[in-house]
């Protein structure tokens, strides 16, 4: 059975995270994704052994192409005429020196869609920025906004945005290829990092507009809604002393009928029935003795104990898991098949997961997962496939180290 982007050809110039992410939806969704990286480039995160590159191009063909070797450009320009889409998430106008920036294309290949995932966008001072996860949080606002009172510095502890703009990738492909339907046109695709991160701090970006204040950060507090407790407790069970084997779970009240549930499954003792806890503000304004207690309670109970009782009498709440928890131990993802080995093994690491694409479609369905590819792994059947090249053409090519 086909999928929904069966027959649909992209040129993937995209490392690290971002851009491989936004290419792995759409090859789990069926397109043909060519990976193009090189032997010189294949380092660090662009390592075919990097956990990195495993998990964020998976479903995609490999070739390899050295393009700060000018022998390969007649080749990749021959590719780009036949692509549906290229995107790529370097810094601005690397692709226009390599002789396939979009003017170049776009004149034999009107109906290219042309996706730039540049770190700052195109124009302004700071568009030529070379730019990682961390330095774009910093920007965008969100190292302040997601830390802990008093720590300012702390943050994300991960790459939050390149996901996100990951998945604005994914999505404006797949509005221009609408919009190319309809028209008939292709078109050039900005895509600004850093301008998608400030999207997340949009409500604060409103407080300021609107009342000249500044937001801080909040921890696990909500900044906009009086709603307590909202927050993470210590539950029983650690392994260890350690505090990466402590146990927690998220407890989030919206509601006075919600706070009221929990007050019952304490046990109501005499602290939470003081009045000011009947309201939501009242529980925010004594949130230090309103958190020592739920802590206490949730102390001597195991977390998914807390979080079962809790969620059977309409009380909000979570575990707060591990990766071996969600590997090995939730029900949700085991029943779904979420997490499944990857048949064909790889061939530095073995056998290899793959988390699967969290949508199901019921009449084109997604079910494909093809382990990520080493350099050039597939050069003659990506060259046959897009250029008919013969296979004798392909091998003089990666002799003459044309194709490495």
């Amino acid at each position: 059975m086909s999928r929904p982007l069966d027959g649909i050809r992209i040129l993937d110039f995209t490392h690290v995270l971002a851009g491989p992410f936004a290419t792995r939806v759409l090859g789990d969704m069926g397109a043909d994704v060519v990976k193009v990286n090189s032997a010189t480039r294949a380092e660090g995160a662009n390592s075919a052994a990097h956990p990195y590159y495993i998990m964020w191009n998976r479903n995609k063909r490999a070739l390899a192409l050295d393009m700060s070797n000018e022998a390969t450009h007649p080749i990749c320009q021959r590719l780009c005429q036949r692509a549906d889409v290229i995107i790529d998430n370097f810094s601005v106008g690397v692709l226009d020196r390599w002789g396939i920036g979009y003017e170049t294309v776009s004149a034999t290949n009107p109906a290219v869609i042309y996706v730039q995932m540049s770190g700052m966008g195109e124009g302004g001072p700071w568009s030529d920025f070379i730019t990682y996860a961390p330095t774009i949080h910093a920007l965008a606002g969100l190292t302040h906004l997601t830390g802990v009172p008093g720590r300012e510095d702390i943050g994300l502890g991960f790459s939050y945005n390149d996901h996100q703009v990951g998945l604005h990738g994914a999505v404006v492909i797949l509005a221009a290829l609408e919009a190319r339907q309809r028209t008939g046109r292709g078109q050039r695709v900005d895509v600004s990092q850093f301008e998608v991160g400030t999207n997340f701090a949009g409500p604060s970006l409103l407080d300021y507009f609107a009342n000249g204040r500044a937001a801080r950060p909040t921890g696990n507090r909500l900044p906009y809604d009086d709603a307590a407790p909202h927050d993470c407790y210590p539950c029983a069970g650690a392994s260890s002393d350690a505090i990466e084997d402590e146990r927690w779970v998220a407890i989030a009240c919206m509601t006075d009928a919600q706070w009221q549930a929990l007050r019952k499954l304490m046990g109501d003792p005499t602290w939470a029935a003081e009045p000011a806890f009947d309201t939501a503000k009242g529980r925010v304004d004594g949130l230090e003795r309103l958190n020592a207690g739920v802590a206490d309670w949730t102390s001597k109970l195991d977390a998914s104990d807390v979080m079962t009782k809790c969620q059977r009498a309409g009380v909000p709440a979570g575990v707060v898991q591990t990766g071996a928890d969600l590997a090995e131990h939730d029900p949700q993802l085991a029943l779904t098949d979420f997490l499944h080995a990857i048949e064909d093994p790889h061939p530095t690491i073995g056998s290899t997961y793959a988390d699967r694409l969290p949508i199901h479609f019921h009449g084109t369905p997604c079910e494909e997962y093809v382990r990520s590819r080493e350099v050039g792994e597939d050069n003659a059947a990506v060259l046959k496939d897009w250029l008919d090249m013969p296979e004798e053409e392909v091998r003089r090519n990666e002799e003459d180290g044309t194709l490495t």
